[in-house]
C-alpha cells in the first residue's frame, strides 16, 4: 500500500515537473520573441543628436592633442564652450558633458578619454541632483550608444552595475520595454490623432536656435518660458536640508580624482549656476554647497560653485538661461570667460 502511494506521489511530481518543463520550453522563445521586437522598436527612438555628434568629433581628433577636457552632465555643455578658452589660452580643449551624466558614468567616460588623450585638465562638473542616486540606468545607455569600446562597457556592467541591472541589461524584454512603451505610445497617440483630427493641446514653447557647433558645445539661444518662473519651475520646495550625497556616487569621485592623480592631471570641480528665479527658490542651498565644499577639501580639489559666486557677484541676469536650470549662449560666454580668467589666475596650463 505505501509503495503504491509513493509511487502514485512520484507521478504526480513528475507530471507537475514535466508540465513546469513544456511551460518554460513554450516561454522561452516567447521571451526571446518579444525581447527582440522591443530590440527593433528602441531603435527606432532618435539617439541625442548632439551627443552622437560630440563623440564622433572626440574619436576623430588627434591623439594626444587636447589639453583640457570638461565632464559632467548636461550643465556641463550649456555652461562651457571650448572655443572660448582656446581663443584665449592657444590650447586645445573638448566639451565630453552627456545627458544626465552621473559621476559613474563620468569615470568611464574619462577611463575612455584617456585611452586617447593626455590633457592637463578635466573640468568637471558636479550638480547636485546627479550626487543622489546609487545608480540610474537610462543615462548610463546614453553612454552606451556613443561609446565605441565595448571592453569598457563590459568593465562597466560587471564591476558597477547592481545585481538587478546587470540582470535587466542582460534580457532584452527588459532592458528596452522602457523604449518601447516610449516609441508605441507615441506610435498609437499619432494615429488616434490622425483618425478622429485631434490637434495637439497647445504649450508654450522655445523660440530661436539650437545647434551643435564644435569641440562637443551646443549653442542655444533659447530664453526662459514664462512658465519656468513659477508653475513649472522644478526648484520649488526644494530644501538643502534633505540633500544627501550617494555613498556609491561618492565612490565614483574618489575614483575620479585616484584616476586624475596618477595621470597627472589638474581635476576641478564646477558648479554650474542655474537661473535667479531657480536658486531663489531652494531654501538652504548653502547645506548642498558645503557638503560637496568639504568633500573637495578633503581631497584638496579645486571647487567652484557658480550659484554662490553669481549671488555674489550679480553675473547673470535670468535671461542669460535656455531654461530653469540651463545656460543659453550669453550666459556661456559669462561664465566660460570669467572661468577663463580663474585658470590664468592658476597658471597650470603653461
Amino acid at each position: 500500500m505505501q509503495d503504491n502511494l509513493s509511487t502514485s506521489s512520484f507521478k504526480k511530481y513528475s507530471l507537475f515537473l514535466l508540465k513546469v518543463l513544456l511551460f518554460l520550453i513554450t516561454l522561452f522563445p516567447t521571451i526571446i520573441f518579444i525581447g527582440n521586437t522591443y530590440s527593433k522598436a528602441s531603435t527606432e527612438n532618435i539617439i541625442n543628436g548632439f551627443n552622437k555628434q560630440r563623440f564622433e568629433d572626440f574619436y576623430k581628433l588627434p591623439k594626444n592633442s587636447l589639453d583640457m577636457v570638461f565632464l559632467g552632465s548636461s550643465h556641463s555643455y550649456c555652461t562651457f564652450n571650448p572655443e572660448i578658452f582656446d581663443e584665449t589660452l592657444n590650447t586645445s580643449s573638448f566639451q565630453m558633458g552627456m545627458p544626465l551624466q552621473h559621476p559613474d558614468s563620468t569615470y568611464y567616460t574619462l577611463k575612455e578619454v584617456l585611452n586617447y588623450q593626455k590633457p592637463k585638465i578635466v573640468v568637471m562638473e558636479v550638480y547636485w541632483d546627479l550626487l543622489k542616486n546609487d545608480f540610474e540606468f537610462n543615462q548610463v545607455k546614453t553612454l552606451f550608444q556613443v561609446l565605441k569600446n565595448p571592453s569598457l562597457k563590459q568593465e562597466y556592467i560587471i564591476k558597477d552595475f547592481p545585481l538587478s541591472e546587470k540582470l535587466k541589461y542582460s534580457i532584452n524584454i527588459l532592458k528596452y520595454q522602457n523604449d518601447y512603451f516610449a516609441y508605441k505610445g507615441n506610435e498609437i497617440s499619432q494615429k488616434i490623432k490622425n483618425k478622429f483630427n485631434l490637434k495637439d493641446k497647445v504649450i508654450e514653447k522655445q523660440k530661436g536656435t539650437e545647434k551643435y557647433l564644435s569641440k562637443g558645445y551646443v549653442y542655444c539661444d533659447y530664453n526662459m518660458l514664462d512658465s519656468e518662473y513659477n508653475k513649472t519651475n522644478q526648484f520649488k520646495n526644494l530644501d538643502g536640508k534633505n540633500f544627501v550625497l550617494s555613498k556609491v556616487q561618492k565612490e565614483f569621485l574618489e575614483k575620479i580624482i585616484s584616476l586624475c592623480k596618477d595621470n597627472n592631471i589638474k581635476l576641478i570641480f564646477v558648479t554650474a549656476p542655474i537661473a535667479n528665479v531657480s536658486i531663489d527658490y531652494i531654501k538652504n542651498y548653502d547645506l548642498i554647497h558645503n557638503q560637496i565644499q568639504q568633500f573637495a577639501n578633503q581631497y584638496n580639489i579645486s571647487y567652484i560653485d557658480y550659484n554662490i559666486i553669481n549671488k555674489n557677484e550679480n553675473l547673470l541676469t535670468n535671461q542669460n538661461f535656455r531654461d530653469d536650470a540651463h545656460l543659453n549662449d550669453s550666459g556661456v560666454k559669462i561664465i566660460s570667460n570669467h572661468f577663463l580668467n580663474i585658470l590664468k589666475e592658476m597658471n597650470i596650463l603653461q
